[in-house]
């Protein structure tokens, strides 16, 4: 097959969308199709074009026999509702310009952004193939939920474009069972939907894979419990939280460690040094061939979210890589997520934005020593049961039988 691919991230960006389209894309190119990205400039999340880049308006790359192409888009911080709905916007259009002249059996647009999917229709449309709509977030309800959209005509109408979308793709493929159930009440045929989650590379992540000693050595925390956050410091991330909780951390031998960027970063490290937090490091961005290492280096993986319903349907991909690398994960994150880590016994739960329950948690995962070593044996079964290629080579045989 040809598979032309739209998606608004791609590496050397590290987050998950960037992640899963490269880990899937390169599979389908190992079992002899044609793959072809349509991207823009690696900007995520700082909104600064990285070095060895330039957002031009058409570029191209060979990215393990992936045919990349790379167009012009209005880059921006995430910072803002108007100027990010312009950057999704340009790309949405650039995308569509590019991908009219590339050969293609299918299309699929992966959200978020929204945006993308539009592009992916309308190529469809136009090339009279199939296209899918990968779904990786509720838009614009994921939105309204970290309070940068209220409910209007602006959110109606986007719902109302949301489900016209969602209608005309020959296939929807969520990443959780929770997004295929709004869906289905929403009128969203059951049937067009394929369940594809995310997933652990375990070529990159496993327990022997990270140099345990390097990132505390660097930091001068070797004897330290640390706490470890990595990826995108956003406003659906409740860090806030966690750094309110890690000022009320009276033992002295945990510290937390939140490695990456976001639209909150700056606000966080102000945070923490207004109260002169001894027990926080922040880390820059590092990229995915290091995140090994620093999971190494940790002792549990935080990974919490703000305490919201529509935050219940989402599977975060940290999960994954730390499960891969047998940590215990310290999960602030209802719903589909805990249904995971409780099914597999791989870490401990807390309730979202409960400081109590915060400290409760993370003392128990420290002091229980049998608790911690069991967690952390069951946190690898995890990982194997969502193996990447096993979940690459499911959605491909969801795309070949479309084609």
């Amino acid at each position: 097959m040809n598979i032309l691919f739209i998606t608004d991230n791609f590496p050397p960006e590290v987050n998950a969308p960037a992640t899963r389209t490269y880990e899937h894309a390169k599979i389908w190119v190992q079992k002899g199709h044609q793959v072809t990205v349509v991207t823009c400039a690696p900007n995520f999340p700082q909104g600064i074009v990285y070095a060895g880049y330039e957002n031009k308006l058409y570029q191209r790359e060979d990215v393990e026999g992936i045919d990349v192409i790379r167009v012009w888009s209005y880059i921006t911080s995430n910072d803002g509702f108007v100027k990010r709905t312009l950057d999704y916007i340009s790309f949405a259009v650039s995308s569509f310009g590019a991908g009219l002249f590339k050969k293609a059996d299918l299309i699929i647009a992966t959200s978020p952004q929204f945006f993308t999917t539009w592009s992916g229709w309308a190529l469809s449309m136009l090339k009279g193939k199939p296209w899918v709509f990968e779904l990786r977030d509720l838009w614009p309800e994921s939105i309204k939920t970290v309070g940068a959209l209220d409910d209007g005509f602006v959110y109606n109408t986007l719902e109302k474009v949301e489900l016209f979308l969602y209608r005309s793709a020959d296939l929807v493929v969520p990443v959780t069972n929770a997004f295929k159930k709004n869906l289905a009440d929403r009128g969203i045929a059951a049937a067009k939907q394929e369940v594809i989650p995310n997933g652990s590379n375990l070529d990159l992540f496993s327990n022997e894979k990270g140099n345990t000693g390097k990132v505390r050595r660097e930091l001068g925390l070797e004897d330290k419990f640390l706490v470890g956050y990595i990826g995108t410091h956003g406003m659906a991330h409740s860090l806030d939280f966690i750094l309110d909780c890690a000022a009320d951390v009276c033992d002295e031998e945990i510290h937390f460690l939140f490695i990456g960027d976001g639209a909150e970063k700056e606000r966080l490290v102000a945070l923490a040094e207004k109260r002169n937090m001894q027990n926080v490091v922040f880390v820059d961005p590092v990229s995915k061939q290091e995140v090994p290492d620093y999971l190494a280096a940790v002792d549990v993986s935080l990974v919490p979210l703000k305490k919201s319903d529509t935050f219940k349907t989402v599977i975060p991909s940290k999960i994954f890589e730390a499960a891969a690398m047998e940590l215990p994960i310290l999960l602030g994150v209802e719903g589909q997520a805990q249904q995971i880590i409780e099914k597999y016994d791989a870490g401990v739960c807390f309730e979202p934005e409960n400081k109590a329950d915060f400290l409760e948690k993370l003392s128990i995962l420290k002091e229980d020593k049998a608790l911690y070593s069991e967690k952390a044996g069951n946190a690898a079964k995890l990982a194997k049961a969502y193996d990447r290629k096993k979940l690459a080579q499911k959605m491909l045989d969801a795309l070949e039988e479309l084609v």
